[in-house]
């Protein structure tokens, strides 16, 4: 069963200012796997939180379907399967991280002791800070007490809109391992961010948006794969013989050479080394980067 499956989301707002409505999601097409790390990516303004939001049910959808977990998303049972973090969390500035807990615990109707809100705080990085009232928490802070209680209700799915906006690199670290610590658990994380390198370090797959529509889906590593526009040949040729007889132009290092070819090219190239006696010791392909893909996406 997959944890979050959403085809043809489409979401408009209505403005007062234009007198008619303003597309938002055109064509929202995603398919999250149960137990997966998912990475949601897009410029801003992509409709990220939009999609969330409706994912959520705190807004309608003009038209489309979205489950999670096998049931329609406006299925009352499948509230308490989900932890949500917000991209700017509010909480009530007077409550002490225990009592912030204490309180979503309420909400769910869930028990909760003493104990299972210091390790929640411990997980997060906040030990021998529960007492501190809210209101002298940083930004970085506030974040963290936000991931504890999305976990508090011990969900199936944990979505986080923008999880690392205002941690520091030792916050952030956390986070990735936290996250990491939760897919061993079982649980499904979706998660979005504009920071490529923490998407990149961690999601099994990735959605790519823009203008409201999805781009590209699908694992990092089969999108790095078929995007490798070139490769580089390591070889050697036998004494007496110019590299410049192979029609390229190739570097020296040492007694070896090597040369980026282009994908076309790279087989031709190999049979000229070889009809030359020479070796071909080493072919890599460049891969491209997240960030490359995503930039290649946008820029279509």
């Amino acid at each position: 069963m997959d944890a979050i499956k959403i085809k043809h989301l489409r979401k408009c707002f209505r403005s007062n200012f234009y007198f008619r409505k303003i597309p938002v999601l055109r064509d929202i097409n995603l398919q999250v796997r149960s137990g997966e790390i998912y990475g949601f990516l897009g410029p801003n303004g992509a409709g990220k939180t939009t999609t969330i939001k409706c994912l959520l049910n705190l807004i309608h959808y003009d038209s489309g379907e979205i489950e999670i977990l096998g049931k329609n998303s406006r299925h009352i049972g499948i509230r308490g399967e989900i932890g949500y973090l917000p991209e700017h969390p509010y909480f009530y500035p007077h409550l002490t991280a225990e009592e912030l807990l204490r309180f979503y615990a309420h909400l769910f109707s869930i028990p909760i002791s003493r104990n299972r809100i210091q390790d929640l705080i411990r997980k997060v990085g906040l030990e021998g800070k529960g007492k501190i009232k809210l209101q002298k928490y940083s930004k970085g802070m506030i974040q963290r007490i936000g991931i504890a209680q999305s976990i508090i209700n011990d969900p199936r799915i944990v979505i986080l809109d923008e999880p690392f906006s205002g941690l520091d690199p030792i916050g952030r670290k956390d986070l990735r391992d936290l996250i990491l610590e939760l897919r061993d658990e079982g649980k499904t994380v979706f998660f979005s961010s504009h920071i490529l390198h923490d998407i990149e370090a961690l999601v099994n797959r990735v959605g790519i948006i823009f203008n409201g529509v999805t781009l590209k889906e699908g694992r990092i590593s089969e999108m790095v794969e078929k995007t490798a526009h070139s490769h580089e040949i390591l070889f050697t040729l036998p004494g007496g013989t110019s590299p410049d007889s192979l029609g390229l132009k190739i570097q020296q290092k040492d007694n070896k050479f090597f040369v980026k070819v282009g994908n076309e090219e790279k087989d031709r190239f190999i049979s000229r080394v070889i009809a030359s006696r020479g070796r071909i010791l080493s072919v890599s392909p460049n891969r491209m980067t997240l960030e490359n893909i995503f930039l290649e996406e946008i820029q279509k």
